[in-house]
């Protein structure tokens, strides 16, 4: 394995090579008896679904524990696991978009067709979720098991699997009551939704996986629990922007939020922002699918300059989170919260 010391190293790489190491031991799994059939399957849907992404939440464990060690390097042991757990994340990640794209009846997921949209898979991508979701014990008992921290791992990653699955709960409910009421989507509500669905999982995870395998108890951390909730809030009104902003050639899928209904940040300031006959408009107008319908929420969207509305959000929530960074005692602490709003401030997919 390659040296990640080294200024020149790629660290995608030796991330990937661990990512086959992983594979190859769950299509070897000695609790299942496999067949050339079975294998092939697992392999095919494993190599389409987990290692395709920009794999930023799997690489931050590996950053982070790096950051954690203040400078020192790390052995190939630890650099294989922290890879094991971002990995365990990436896997997580799989699973809930595999089951995410069959809930919203999407088209397309990192610039190729949703795994349930191929031929000879559909339904049984529903048992596909449930097998990547049961290979992340699998991993963590193989590589973790004699750590002091394993129990600490297993309810981390069953914490935040729960807290994200009511987070989708919330959000597809939701979607209910606002095809009865728009005006029933609010900020607060379009938060709560994000802190459960997307900043638990995206954010403080690969972070805590990083602090345990430092030797750290999380719940001495729980400031930075809340800037990291308060990062995933402001990655996600970047994606609900760039779900109607952005060019579905960068941003990898077609946004479907205004079909959706979706309580997406725009809608929610939309109704802030706009005047009663505006409102009408956006009452009349937004969750239907008809293209002519959508073309009208983006022209009245850029009537009431939501562009600008949202350079607005960025700027104040980059400072807020800058400040609140900025008053964590530890230095080490410090550059791995900055590292990550680095990654995300201003980004274009």
């Amino acid at each position: 394995m390659a040296n990640l010391n080294g200024a020149t190293t790629d660290l995608r790489t030796t991330f990937l090579e661990v990512y086959s190491v992983l594979k190859s031991e769950l299509l070897n799994d000695p609790a299942f008896e496999w067949t050339d059939g079975s294998r092939q399957w697992v392999e095919r849907m494993l190599d389409y679904n987990v290692p395709g992404g920009k794999l930023n939440r799997g690489l931050s464990v590996i950053d982070s524990y790096k950051l954690l060690k203040e400078g020192k390097d790390l052995t190939e042991n630890e650099v294989f696991l922290a890879s094991a757990l971002g990995w365990c994340i990436e896997w997580l990640q799989a699973y809930f978009l595999v089951q995410d794209d069959i809930m919203d009846n999407s088209q397309t997921r990192r610039g190729q067709p949703c795994w349930y949209r191929l031929p000879k898979v559909g339904m049984i991508a529903i048992n596909d979720g449930i097998v990547l979701r049961n290979h992340i014990p699998r991993i963590l008992k193989n590589h973790f098991r004699e750590k002091s921290y394993y129990v600490d791992l297993l309810d981390l990653f069953n914490e935040v699997e729960f807290q994200t699955a009511s987070g989708q709960m919330i959000d597809l409910i939701t979607t209910i009551e606002g095809e009865k009421d728009l005006s029933k989507y609010s900020l607060a509500l379009h938060r709560r939704i994000v802190q459960y669905k997307t900043s638990y999982y995206s954010f403080y995870l690969p972070v805590a996986c990083a602090l345990l395998m430092a030797g750290e108890n999380l719940e001495d951390h729980t400031n930075v629990k809340d800037v990291l909730v308060n990062m995933g809030i402001y990655f996600q009104v970047q994606d609900d922007y760039l779900d109607c902003f952005g060019e579905p050639e960068k941003i990898g899928k077609i946004g479907t939020d205004i079909e959706d209904f979706k309580c997406s940040w725009l809608v929610v300031k939309a109704l802030e922002l706009c005047n009663d006959e505006q409102k009408k408009i956006l009452f009349e107008h937004y969750g239907k699918e008809n293209p002519a319908n959508v073309a009208k929420i983006k022209a009245l969207y850029n009537e009431i300059n939501l562009e600008s509305a949202f350079a607005e959000y960025e700027s104040k929530s980059y400072e807020n989170i800058t400040s609140s960074i900025e008053a964590h005692p530890s230095k080490a602490v410090q550059a791995v919260l900055k590292s990550f709003l680095g990654k995300i401030y201003k980004r274009q997919k």
